[in-house]
């Protein structure tokens, strides 16, 4: 008979190595572990990227993976843990190569999802599995993890930490009359297909600007097609109503510019919840992935949902015909969002969060 997993864990590690918006809605579990056993050390084994932005975490001890590197980098980090032990490992990214990883890692007990929510055989890495949660938004699932431990206290905090450089950074590109960011892009993994319209963007900058003086911060990776679309928006857009910033920000930077905005815009991708995670008003836009599953937490009432038109249009289905996180991969599902409802979500967002201008001006 398998032990109980421990009541008071004195040394707790998690596993999640990726990606940007996850390690976002993982900090709330951290978070909420940290008031439940504030004498336990927490140690995140984490992805390289992902600790960029995370760094200075208070209260978290980070062990970093460069998935780059492989096996070797593997091996290095099993070396550097060869003389710890944890009481609970957490194990919450579902992929094969974080759970060889894990093999490495020594622990009493191993916590992974529930089978309906396991993939790629997670369950044989683990000793214990969670209870049942379906249908549960993503920032809930990891959360899940922390209830199994006994917390009851689950509102979710971030704090993250946001050095002065990363603020004198921002501030080189946005100046101080106030902004919008507009994250245009997702990243290029194969048939992604969350980006929408230059068209569309553009529309939403013209909008901003002309009815309520907002500028708009273009921000994004340095990949040829993020820099081409945010080229694309502002040869559309007005002179001095865009601020080009893409691939010229550091990922604390970029938390910087999205914690100075009066309002983040983007689609499902890291930056749509680190805008969350910063309590800046966020509206995203959403046709290819369920927001009810992967929406910004805070903000869910104010995406853009075209995902049920998605599956119908290109799955002949419904929300309810398909299982739980089903993508829609098509190449024009984004272009069934319009214009016009994204800038009346962005005037929504405006006037239910009036208050937060008004500091922003003072």
């Amino acid at each position: 008979m398998k032990p109980p997993l421990p009541a008071n864990p004195r040394h707790i590690a998690i596993l999640r190595l990726s990606a940007l918006g996850d390690a976002c809605n993982l900090v709330p579990t951290v978070r909420a572990l940290q008031r439940r056993f504030p004498e336990a050390r927490i140690t995140w084994i984490i992805g390289k990227g992902e600790h960029s932005l995370l760094a200075g975490l208070s209260g978290v001890e980070f062990v970093v993976y460069d998935k780059a590197s492989g096996l070797a980098d593997m091996r290095r980090l099993w070396r550097e843990l060869a003389g710890t032990r944890f009481d609970v490992l957490l194990h919450m990214q579902q992929a094969l190569r974080a759970s060889v990883l894990s093999l490495g890692l020594k622990a009493d007990a191993r916590l992974g999802y529930d089978k309906a929510r396991s993939k790629d055989c997670q369950h044989w890495f683990t000793s214990h599995r969670l209870p049942a949660h379906p249908q549960a938004h993503v920032l809930d699932s990891f959360m899940d993890f922390a209830r199994a431990l006994g917390v009851e206290d689950d509102r979710p905090e971030w704090h993250l930490s946001v050095p002065p450089e990363a603020y004198e950074e921002a501030y080189r590109l946005s100046g101080e009359a106030p902004y919008l960011v507009i994250n245009p892009c997702s990243n290029a993994r194969l048939r992604n297909f969350r980006n929408w319209s230059v068209e569309g963007y553009a529309s939403v900058v013209e909008h901003a600007w002309v009815q309520y003086g907002l500028k708009s911060v273009l921000t994004g990776g340095p990949s040829a097609t993020e820099r081409d679309m945010a080229g694309q928006i502002q040869a559309l857009c007005q002179p001095g109503s865009v601020v080009n910033a893409v691939g010229a920000t550091s990922l604390k930077g970029l938390l910087a510019l999205i914690d100075g905005a009066r309002l983040a815009i983007a689609p499902d991708t890291g930056p749509v919840h680190m805008a969350n995670a910063l309590s800046t008003p966020t509206l995203g836009l959403y046709a290819t992935t369920n927001p009810d599953r992967a929406a910004p937490y805070l903000w869910r009432e104010f995406v853009v949902n075209a995902y049920p038109r998605a599956l119908r249009t290109y799955l002949n289905k419904s929300v309810s015909d398909v299982a739980w996180g089903q993508r829609v991969r098509h190449a024009d599902a984004m272009g069934l969002i319009e214009a016009d409802e994204v800038i009346a979500r962005l005037d929504a967002l405006l006037t239910a969060t009036a208050d937060r201008g008004a500091l922003d001006e003072h």
